[in-house]
């Protein structure tokens, strides 16, 4: 979900790839469900190793799930790191709230961070091109 929000919220800004360290293989039915109900298309996103970027010259790493921050490896160079620790939706469902209701709320705050962090990096750019003028 954090991948598809953020392409939606970043455009043409920025790549984004999404991998985990122990992924699943599939993207869980409820994620692509809630994602497309946001009007983004979920097509072609899979469940990745993040071995497979590592050597992609990635300079911006965001851990979104519970450990991912400590459970990332080193990626090579000069690499910024953030992390926002979002619930897994299948482990955080609450009373009276149904594993659907769980990827909606969960999606709806990884929505909030990720739109804000595409406007204040879109700002960031909008200003360093200002200062280029």
């Amino acid at each position: 979900m954090a991948e598809a929000i953020l392409r939606s919220a970043a455009g043409d800004l920025m790549d984004v790839y999404s991998a985990g360290s122990n992924p699943k293989g599939e993207v869980h039915p409820l994620a692509i469900e809630a994602i497309e109900a946001l009007g983004i298309s979920a097509e072609g996103h899979r469940s990745e190793h993040l071995e497979n970027y590592l050597n992609a010259g990635i300079t911006t790493v965001i851990t979104v799930c519970g450990n991912a921050n400590q459970a990332c490896p080193i990626f090579p160079g000069i690499v910024k790191r953030y992390h926002w620790g979002f619930d897994d939706p299948p482990d955080s469902i609450r009373s009276g709230e149904t594993e659907r209701d769980a990827f909606y709320r969960i999606r709806d705050s990884i929505k909030l961070v990720f739109e804000a962090y595409a406007s204040g990096y879109k700002d960031a750019i909008n200003q360093n091109s200002e200062y280029e003028k």
